[in-house]
């Protein structure tokens, strides 16, 4: 069935770097090239460098494309600046997630979306439901490719490849045009490990070209290609949510924690607003908390959890976290367990495991 996976433009040069793949929701990518501690462990304290061309890209734009963008989702695009960039979530009318993404501003009435790979198609669907006539929505997804470097050494190593001046891009904060040892690309100060780096977009044959030389010019800083393992492994330290485990269509930006990307107090009566307000002003009946195993055992995603006896909620993603060297978990529980400290119990092949509430994000860099 391998034949029917989606690969992106990098994909012939995953084997080079000693990439295993795997099917990551329909896509053929790489898990790890070396091993997902030692990548993890890159990330952390020099660098690593992931290809994300699987994300999707879709541009809107027209003279109603901000009212529009106001309308779809929770963020206050409004506030955006030209060449700023800005997390948010597009909602269902239920208050339930359709996916979360970035949001560029590229121009007064040009904006891209950086959407989640798996839900390309969907939000592009629901995009163009809800679509009024001075808008256009263009899925460019194929005409981008995409590399994430990541790490305390990212900015060192970008810098030997480029002219512009890097500490200018400040913190979700892009600049379109820069070249990159000769290659037109887009820079974002943006991520998904809880590290200082950077996004790099630009066509595929760009993007191609750029893998290599990004590896060869931090071969001294000790930048290593790295997979999705250690993608998932940072970002789950780092507390950032996965779409399809910790956001999915019945769970709200409010369960899942993302309360300050939802401004109930825009002007706009954005999808899912109403929702959202009844479930602020009622209470949550259940959130997303850290879990740390006080017992011996993992979390892993889908294990449930109990308290006296009774199923309080599950496991949305769970592992040994390789900075922390502990078993750690986001578990999406009913409101009266979620206080810090409380403890609670997970089940793990049919054994229920004491572990307790704790605070997250579970790494910040220092």
């Amino acid at each position: 069935m391998t034949n029917q996976l989606l690969r992106t433009p990098l994909f012939e040069s995953y084997k080079k770097y000693g990439g295993k793949t795997i099917d990551f929701g329909g896509w053929e990518l790489p898990v790890q090239f070396s091993s997902i501690k030692a990548e993890h462990e890159a990330v952390r304290t020099k660098a690593g460098l992931f290809d994300v061309s699987h994300m999707g890209e879709v541009l809107v734009s027209g003279s109603g494309a901000l009212e529009y963008l106001q309308m779809l989702v929770t963020n206050d695009v409004s506030k955006l600046a030209i060449g700023q960039a800005q997390y948010t979530v597009m909602c269902n009318e239920q208050g339930g997630t359709i996916d979360d993404f970035l949001i560029y501003k590229l121009a007064e009435d040009r904006y891209l979306l950086i959407v989640n790979a798996s839900n390309i198609d969907k939000d592009v669907a629901w995009m163009e439901q809800q679509k009024t006539e001075d808008v256009v929505i263009d899925n460019q997804s194929t005409d981008y490719a995409l590399l994430a470097l990541q790490g305390p050494e990212a900015q060192t190593v970008l810098q030997k490849l480029t002219d512009q001046a890097l500490e200018e891009i400040k913190f979700f904060r892009f600049k379109e045009h820069v070249q990159v040892s000769g290659e037109d690309v887009l820079i974002s100060r943006t991520g998904y490990t809880g590290e200082n780096g950077f996004e790099i977009y630009g066509a595929p044959q760009a993007i191609q070209a750029l893998w290599p030389k990004i590896l060869q010019a931090g071969e001294a800083e000790g930048v290593v290609p790295a997979g999705l393992g250690a993608r998932d492994t940072l970002r789950f330290e780092a507390g950032l949510p996965l779409y399809g485990q910790e956001l999915s269509a019945d769970i709200s930006p409010l369960e899942a924690g993302l309360g300050f990307v939802v401004k109930l107090n825009k002007e706009v009566d954005f999808i899912g607003k109403d929702a959202l307000k009844m479930q602020k002003e009622h209470g949550l009946l259940r959130k997303l908390v850290g879990l740390e195993m006080i017992d011996k055992g993992i979390p892993r995603t889908g294990y449930k959890v109990f308290s006296d006896g009774l199923e309080i909620g599950q496991v949305t993603t769970g592992t040994q976290s390789p900075t922390l060297k502990k078993n750690i978990g986001f578990a999406l529980l009913a409101i009266d367990y979620t206080e810090l400290g409380t403890e609670v119990e997970v089940e793990v092949r049919a054994k229920r495991l004491k572990a307790k509430v704790v605070e997250t994000p579970f790494y910040k860099r220092s």
